[in-house]
């Protein structure tokens, strides 16, 4: 290998910005080394600065740079160990300029000098070209180098994800930060937020890529804010490590993040009811109040939740069984379970310094906790005060926490785990851990700037297991408020202390969508909002958005404001009924979603970028958003308003209410009154609905089954199971063509409903017979009744 000159090596690693040397910027210098390692292809430079390329699949390439050559052991709590079992090697080329890789979707250009990168598709259609490229300078406080990466922006291109970012969300003119923070009452502009979900979706010429820069310390994201011709990311640490993926439609490179990263589990079909929060409920007594009040007025419920106030002095797994608070657990779930309502309770990771508790002495004996840069136990500020807190980035912590809760939920009767404060929040001046804070990270000792950011994820993976343990049966459900990518596959979440404004309601929409871009579906807002006092019109039009959510739980800070759905009197209490009843009419469409969720990684909720990039409409578009790929709403996020405009996607739909047919890809003015709200059906859709019930646990008496018609022609699917554990399942698909509706099974499940009601919209036929059976009359818009076995109608 080449040696370094050293007396030519800091000239030669400038590029010319106008910058001075002394901001010290250092580059790649000129390769001098190529090296075929089976699926990674390593270019080294004169100054040791190497670059490793790996095949992951035809159209995903993965980028990492060391600034040494010598590159650190290969670990990631992000990304699916099996997502690379499949890499390859590339044809590769040379040419006087560059290396030139191919995968057969993907042409790349390594520069000679510098090791710039230009990405192409086979078509040679420019995907992604580097500005300055990858550079880094040396971080003098801590040690190890800042890591940054510029690109040039292509004509009219658009940037999408970064997790629950607020804001617009086409990210071009943004900049962005990645450091999970406690940021109660945030808006818009706060940065950073909650989560850190380093992948983003760039869009231009009707090609989209992603891009997922797998680093865990602070990062920093700019989308032409400073320089209008350049986007760039950067770290405090670490490596420069991303993977490029090819679309090149938007759908098929959110796939290509979730294979990467992973799919969560199907939840259990509970998890996806009505659910009822506040801090706090502080009585057994006035729980069951709770639960009397929705099942005096028959309205739908599937869980109330429990927060800090549940616990004996604010310690985790523990409560409070005097002073008329919780006195015997067990007995109040117990009483919930024979209404159908599960009971959920809140755990934060700090840990009260208090020698006489059993969970803190057990933490302190184990060495599971936090330590200073020097030895001491880190020590933090939290609700219970003093405290210490578990280090999950330890396989022996997560086990030891894991362990708490088969004990703790048994005796309790919880049957979900609400994670909080994991960013980790501290009441501190940083509002977090100290930098010098010490952390294993599976055998990769680090300091808490790498460690920071997959707190809450590592918090999330020991719950879940931990509910596993109590409940091996069961399918776990956690609801976390921090996370890093991955973290789809341990846990739901929310999007953190949101207020109770009309803005509001508008952030957490986009937020919502912006996750579900970004891999994860299994979200949703406090409905209302959490801190300050709501008003029933932004109550209803909140909970008319919150009902197409994946995650649908109402919380609120119950000093400032109550939030049952009764709690602004009529007509809100009826219209709260109305829209959580379709709630539970949606249900079997919204499970049957979510099953496909888990295994193509197609989010849930998409936004009209997903729907279709190619109308340039869509890029900018931000309240529109479908709900699996049949349906489409739009929220009312204006006081006083009863009509709005909204905008479908191409194709043609169905207004829900009105059965009326509007063409999409044309902006249109619908009414909108306080007691409705934009809900549209996609023409060709067979969707299930169910019959309401108070809860997902009743037994349905039947299965709706709405053919949405286009051209006489539509389909759909059911995915069935008992709601919940790991026994048998069923897919029914349903296909209507030629008049002839078919239905197919895969499966052994069998439901309790015998039969299904049918109602055709869209048609003129008059007849109808099953199975080969006698003609009956059919009138086009009513139900008739056909068995759930059923092979084959024909209509005339």
């Amino acid at each position: 290998m080449q040696t370094v000159n050293e007396e030519t090596f800091e000239k030669d690693n400038y590029i010319e910005t106008g910058m001075p040397a002394e901001a010290g910027e250092l580059f790649p210098g000129k390769v001098v080394e190529h090296r075929n390692e089976g699926s990674l292809q390593v270019f080294v430079c004169d100054n040791f600065c190497a670059l490793s390329v790996m095949c992951v699949e035809v159209g995903v390439i993965r980028f990492r740079f060391s600034v040494t050559g010598a590159y650190a052991d290969d670990f990631s709590y992000a990304v699916v160990p099996k997502a690379l079992e499949k890499a390859f090697p590339p044809e590769v080329s040379e040419t006087k300029k560059h290396y030139v890789l191919k995968t057969g979707e993907l042409v790349v250009m390594i520069s000679r000098d510098g090791l710039k990168i230009r990405i192409e598709d086979k078509e040679g259609v420019l995907l992604s070209e580097d500005e300055k490229g990858f550079h880094w300078r040396q971080n003098d406080t801590y040690g190890g180098e800042v890591v940054m990466m510029s690109r040039v922006i292509q004509s009219r291109e658009h940037f999408y994800g970064l997790g629950d970012i607020p804001g617009h969300k086409n990210l071009r003119g943004q900049r962005r930060q990645l450091w999970g923070s406690d940021v109660y009452g945030y808006n818009a502009e706060t940065n950073p937020l909650y989560k850190n979900i380093p992948f983003f979706i760039g869009l231009h010429h009707a090609k989209a890529y992603g891009i997922f820069f797998d680093n865990t310390f602070r990062s920093f994201y700019d989308f032409g804010g400073e320089r209008e011709t350049v986007s760039s990311f950067w770290a405090q640490g670490g490596e420069m490590n991303f993977y490029f993926m090819l679309g090149p439609s938007v759908p098929e490179v959110v796939r290509e993040y979730s294979r990467l990263t992973g799919k969560p589990e199907l939840p259990p079909l509970w998890a996806l009811g009505f659910h009822q929060c506040k801090w706090s409920y502080k009585s057994e007594i006035e729980v069951m109040g709770i639960a009397d009040g929705f099942k005096k007025r028959g309205i739908p419920c599937d869980a109330i939740y429990v927060d800090i106030d549940y616990m004996d002095g604010f310690r985790c797994f523990t409560w409070n069984r005097d002073d008329g608070g919780y006195p015997n657990p067990s007995r109040m779930t117990k009483r919930l379970e024979k209404e159908g309502i599960k009971m959920v309770g809140i755990i934060d990771p700090g840990i009260k310094i208090d020698e006489n508790y059993e969970i803190y002495q057990s933490g302190k004996k184990g060495d599971m906790f936090c330590k200073r840069m020097d030895g001491p136990l880190m020590t933090g500020n939290v609700w219970p005060g003093p405290c210490h807190f578990p280090d999950f980035t330890s396989p022996k912590t997560r086990d030891w926490w894991a362990d708490l809760f088969p004990p703790f939920m048994h005796e309790s009767g919880l049957a979900g785990i609400w994670t909080d404060m994991n960013e980790p929040a501290v009441f501190n001046e940083q509002k977090t851990f100290p930098r010098d804070v010490r952390h294993d990270f599976d055998g990769h000792p680090c300091s808490h700037r790498k460690a920071h950011n997959v707190y809450g994820m590592q918090m999330s993976r020991a719950t879940r297991e931990g509910i596993r343990r109590a409940f091996p049966e069961n399918r776990p459900f956690v609801i976390t408020r921090s996370a890093f990518s991955g973290t789809q596959r341990y846990s739901s979440a929310w999007t953190g202390d949101i207020e109770s404004t009309w803005e509001h309601l508008k952030i957490g929409n986009i937020q919502c969508q912006r996750l579900a871009l970004s891999g994860y579906s299994f979200v949703g807002t406090d409905i209302g909002g959490f801190s300050g006092v709501a008003e029933g019109e932004l109550f209803i039009r909140w909970l008319q958005m919150g009902v197409f959510h994946p995650f649908c739980r109402v919380h609120s800070s119950g000093d400032e404001n109550d939030q049952e759905p009764w709690s602004f009197g009529e007509p809100y209490t009826s219209i709260a009924k109305k829209f959580i009843e379709l709630r539970y009419q949606m249900l079997p469409y919204l499970y049957t979603v979510f099953e496909e969720h888990t295994r193509s990684g197609d989010p849930i909720l998409r936004s009209l970028i997903y729907l279709d990039a190619d109308d340039p409409e869509c890029h900018n578009r931000v309240e529109e958003f479908g709900v699996g790929p049949s349906l489409l709403t739009c929220p009312i996020s204006k006081p006083g308003v009863e009509g709005r405009w909204f905008y479908p996607p191409k194709g043609l739909w169905y207004n829900f209410w009105t059965n009326e047919k509007v063409l999409g890809a044309e902006e249109r003015w619908i009414d909108v009154p306080l007691e409705s709200t934009p809900l549209f059906v996609r023409a060709g859709t067979i969707l299930p609905l169910s019959p309401v019930r108070l809860s997902s646990s009743v037994d349905l008496p039947y299965m709706e089954l709405h053919a949405y018609l286009a051209d006489e022609e539509g389909e759909g699917g059911l995915y069935e199971d008992v709601g919940d554990g790991y026994g048998v399942s069923i897919k029914k698909t349903f296909k209507l063509r030629d008049q002839k509706l078919i239905q197919t099974r895969s499966g052994e499940f069998q439901p309790n409903y015998s039969g299904y009601h049918l109602i055709i919209h869209g048609a003129a036929w008059n007849k109808f017979s099953i199975d080969g059976g006698k003609e009956m009359p059919f009138e086009c818009g009513k139900f008739f009744e056909i068995p759930e076995c059923f092979e084959l109608v024909q209509f005339w």
